[in-house]
Parts: C-alpha cells; sequence; structure tokens
C-alpha cells in the first residue's frame, strides 16, 4: 500500500509546485484581469449616470451623420481616423471614435453635431478600465501577456483539478470555516476552484481570443476560409455628406439590419465600411459588413455575418459571452461573479503561499 501511493505522492507534489509557481509568476496578470473586468461591468451604468451630459441629450429628433462628420473634421482635421457609433435609443449621445494625432471619443448631438465633450483613449472611469483590461496599459505587448496568462490558466486549472479530486467524496465540496484561518482559505480556494473553475475559464479563455488575433485566423485556415480583406479604392478622403449616403447604401442591402458603427478611414486607400446588426446576430454590434466608397457611395461589397469564415464567425458569440450581454441580466452577473472569483482565486493563492512561508 505503502509503495503504490508514493507514486502518486510524487505526483501530487509535482502538480502542486505547477500549481503554485505558475500561480505567483502569472498570478497578478490574472488578478488584474478578473478585477478591470468585474469593475468595468458596474464602471459603465455609473459612468452614465455621473456624465450624463455627455452620454444624453433631451431630444434627438433623428441623426445627421453630414452634420456630425463635418463637425469632427473641422474640429479634428482631415486626417483623423473615424469610428462613428450612432445613439442606440432616442436620447443617447451620438460617440465618434477618433484615431490620428489625438486618441479618443467625442460625444456629439446626433441632430446637429454640436460637441458635448471630449475624452483621450485612457480618460474617464471606463477609459482606465478598459485600457488595463485589454492591454494592461502596455499596448500590443499587453495583449501577448494577456494571452499568455490565459493560456497558463489551463495549466493552472488542470493541476488544481488533480489536486482537489478526492479520495473521500464526502468531503470533496466541505469548507472547513470553524476551522483555523489557514485551513478555512484553503478550502475556500479549492472547492470554489473546483466548482466554478470551468466558467472562469472559458471566460478567460474568451477574452484571450478576442485580443490574440491569430487565434481566429487558424480557425478559418481549418475552415477553409481566407480572412476577407477589406476591397481597394482610389480617392480622397470621404467628404461629410457621404456618410449619410453610405448609411442609407448599406440599409437598402439589408433592411432589416440596425447600424452598429461606421468607419471613415483616413488612409484614401480604403473604403467606408458601415457595421450593421441583423436579428439573428447575437453581437451587440452587429458583425454584417457594407463597404462603399468614399468618393461617390457606391457598394462595393457586403459581407452578411452568418457567410463569414468560422474563425471570425464566432466573434458574435465570443464577445457577448464575455461581455455579459450574451443571455441577459443573469449572464451579467454571472459573468461578475466569474471576474471575482478569479480576482479572489489569485489573492487567496498568495496568502496560501505567504502564510505557509511564514
Amino acid at each position: 500500500m505503502r509503495s503504490a501511493s508514493a507514486p502518486r505522492q510524487r505526483l501530487r507534489r509535482v502538480w502542486l509546485k505547477v500549481h503554485r509557481w505558475v500561480g505567483l509568476s502569472l498570478g497578478a496578470v490574472l488578478v488584474v484581469a478578473g478585477l478591470s473586468g468585474s469593475a468595468m461591468l458596474l464602471a459603465e451604468p455609473l459612468d452614465e449616470s455621473l456624465n450624463r451630459a455627455l452620454f444624453h441629450v433631451p431630444d434627438a429628433s433623428g441623426v445627421d451623420y453630414g452634420a456630425v462628420v463635418a463637425r469632427l473634421r473641422a474640429d479634428l482635421g482631415p486626417d483623423a481616423d473615424l469610428t462613428l457609433r450612432p445613439p442606440r435609443d432616442a436620447r443617447e449621445s451620438f460617440q465618434a471614435y477618433v484615431r490620428g494625432h489625438w486618441k479618443g471619443t467625442v460625444y456629439l448631438h446626433p441632430a446637429s453635431g454640436e460637441i458635448l465633450g471630449h475624452r483621450g483613449e485612457a480618460e474617464g472611469m471606463m477609459g482606465v478600465l478598459f485600457a488595463l483590461h485589454s492591454n494592461l496599459f502596455a499596448g500590443e505587448a499587453g495583449k501577448v501577456v494577456l494571452t499568455v496568462a490565459a493560456f497558463a490558466y489551463l495549466l493552472m486549472l488542470a493541476s488544481g483539478f488533480y489536486l482537489w479530486w478526492p479520495t473521500r467524496w464526502r468531503y470533496a465540496l466541505a469548507i472547513r470555516w470553524s476551522a483555523a484561518g489557514r485551513l478555512a482559505l484553503f478550502d475556500w480556494h479549492r472547492v470554489t476552484g473546483a466548482v466554478l473553475g470551468v466558467f472562469v475559464c472559458l471566460t478567460v479563455l474568451s477574452g484571450a481570443y478576442m485580443a490574440w488575433p491569430p487565434l481566429a485566423g487558424m480557425l478559418n485556415t481549418l475552415g477553409d476560409n481566407a480572412p476577407l480583406a477589406p476591397p481597394r479604392v482610389s480617392g480622397g478622403p470621404a467628404r461629410a455628406e457621404i456618410a449619410e449616403q453610405a448609411v442609407v447604401r448599406a440599409r437598402t442591402s439589408f433592411p432589416e439590419a440596425t447600424v452598429g458603427y461606421v468607419h471613415i478611414p483616413a488612409e484614401p486607400s480604403l473604403p467606408i465600411r458601415v457595421r450593421l446588426r441583423l436579428p439573428d446576430d447575437p453581437h451587440p454590434n452587429g458583425l454584417t459588413s457594407v463597404w462603399i466608397h468614399p468618393d461617390n457611395a457606391t457598394l462595393l461589397r457586403a459581407d452578411r455575418w452568418s457567410g463569414l469564415g468560422p474563425g471570425t464567425r464566432a466573434y458574435s458569440y465570443v464577445y457577448p459571452f464575455h461581455t455579459g450581454a450574451l443571455w441577459g441580466p443573469v449572464w451579467t452577473g454571472l459573468t461578475f461573479l466569474f471576474g471575482a472569483a478569479l480576482t479572489a482565486y489569485g489573492l487567496t493563492g498568495l496568502m496560501l503561499w505567504w502564510r505557509r512561508r511564514r
């Protein structure tokens, strides 16, 4: 009996070291990602409530894309790259995400184009949290670190399950609350890891999928689908009135769709892209794209979301799954819980290691 258990004990010590040192090396990254992700779910409605002058207008009375683009060009110059987000309800402001010599968001009145305010890329509650959550304030390098940490979580989950797997199932989910602090902490760490670990893992991996584009490219390759590149055009920057015509042309192609975004690139060789959300698309902003010539609003190509490659089409589900918007308020609450659990795993793991050293 003793000889049979000895190899298991040695294997257990190996997995314990793997679990401990992977957690200590990359756990801090996962704690930051989990904490900032959960905080964003609370910060978004709070931010809108505290800054109503930016997000709300008394009465929009329609959307004038021409007035909005003309005001943005006058304010930012002709070389700014613009992604327009029209209001989703009657009292919401018009938002424009800007990339150029200045990066950030401009808030405008949808009907008149009057500027309500500016925010830099990492300004405001949501801007800071999003930059921290999406790239750790480190751009593309931060995305790589987050992706590595996400795959490291797979190793921690596998090792954690091995260490948790009970010999007596009646105690598998027991937490000794009345025991000494370290024992209760240890039980909480292993039991919640076993119960919520897979769900947290899905949330972590969905974030890695969005942060690291090659994952989508690999799925497209496996599905024998080449990535769709935007059609090339020749001409100058799009005129203000072309934006309205582009939206009208896109809606003609898909009358049942709502407009998610309108991208007006600064590069003259790229077309205007109108992103639409069709009724059967789970993505809250839509992944159907209509490409419009920036000079004359000619339709160049239309790509329905359900006809895209599997890697790209997966974003329709991965994005709302990760942000908590896929299945309504209940899923939003669970997504908050998963982010909080990821944070707690890191903190309790660190506390257990520190108490063990002492």
